[in-house]
């Protein structure tokens, strides 16, 4: 997921801003199969990419701090413009939306805020403008995933923001080894426990391993490593754990040479997540879904069609 976003240059959209949606349909839910979508440099219309695909929500990549623990989209774009244009355009479409907050660079809220409650707030600000009933944590780098103070911040933003929206469903998506999470991981999902904090959903993204090898295999090990962690933590069963479990893959090459997920890779990873009933999963991106945008030969769309067949 750390392709293309190292440096997040957003190009300001001008739009007309609809009245704010109601909440999607009941029916769809935001978390399950929900690939990124990022907002700059071009990104496809999700209302097409519905038509074509059957695909039904999309993951919203990414809100930043524009400074002051002040939440925007890419650090710059308000919170209720274009960015939440599209959100209405896919809900009147059927679908929905869930936001990503955080990514692999640019000023995030983490870091940034200066206490649980502040960046509770921040995250309050994002659910507010867009009526998200989800929200999906990306913490990743040095100074969000690999920071024990933020990680705790981060966990108790994330119990005060369940206090005041026990509705709102929270994703924590993390970095991970072909083995399952690393230390940093393992010790995150340990203080959700430790600190009360909620998290509905646990989610890796099993690529950047290597030069290449079995990425099906790769994966399987991964997040099977992240459900006995989240079994252990939390006294589950198996069958409950992977429910509280997911992934996000990355389509085509990855960002480390000669690793590739094809789509016949994809497709046996949907597959798998189906027969163990995963909670989401979900990939980076759709906006390199198309013929050679991600480095190999593949229809249009072909990620997009088959993480529309997960269906948990």
């Amino acid at each position: 997921m750390k392709i293309m976003r190292r440096i997040l240059v957003a190009t300001a959209v001008a739009a007309t801003t609809l009245a704010m949606a109601p909440a999607a349909q009941a029916a769809v839910n935001p978390v399950l199969a929900a690939p990124y979508l990022y907002q700059w440099e071009n990104p496809q219309n999700p209302v097409t990419v519905m038509k074509a695909t059957g695909i039904k929500s999309f993951t919203l990549a990414f809100v930043l701090s524009k400074g002051n623990c002040n939440p925007a989209w890419d650090g710059d774009r308000s919170l209720t413009g274009a960015d939440i244009t599209r959100v209405n355009q896919i809900r009147a479409a059927g679908g929905d939306a869930i936001p990503s907050i955080g990514g692999w660079s640019g000023n995030k809220l983490g870091p940034t805020c200066s206490s649980a409650s502040a960046l509770a707030a921040a995250y309050q600000k994002v659910i507010n403008a867009g009526k998200f009933t989800a929200i999906d944590l990306d913490i990743e780098n040095t100074d969000e995933f690999q920071n024990t103070g933020v990680q705790d911040r981060v966990m108790g933003a994330i119990k005060i923001v369940k206090q005041n929206n026990p509705g709102v469903k929270v994703v924590v998506t993390i970095g991970t080894n072909t083995s399952g999470p690393d230390s940093w991981g393992n010790r995150f999902i340990q203080r959700s426990k430790d600190l009360g904090a909620p998290v509905d959903v646990w989610a890796v993204m099993p690529f950047d391993f290597s030069s290449g090898g079995d990425m099906v295999t790769m994966t399987k090990s991964a997040v099977t490593g992240l459900k006995n962690k989240v079994k252990s933590v939390y006294g589950l069963s198996d069958d409950a754990a992977w429910r509280k479990s997911g992934l996000s893959s990355m389509n085509g090459h990855t960002d480390n040479a000669g690793e590739v997920v094809s789509v016949a890779n994809f497709k046996s990873i949907v597959s798998w997540a189906n027969s163990v009933h995963l909670a989401r999963v979900s990939f980076w991106a759709l906006n390199r879904d198309c013929d050679n945008c991600a480095g190999i030969g593949q229809g249009q769309y072909d990620f997009t069609k088959a993480n529309a067949g997960f269906t948990g």
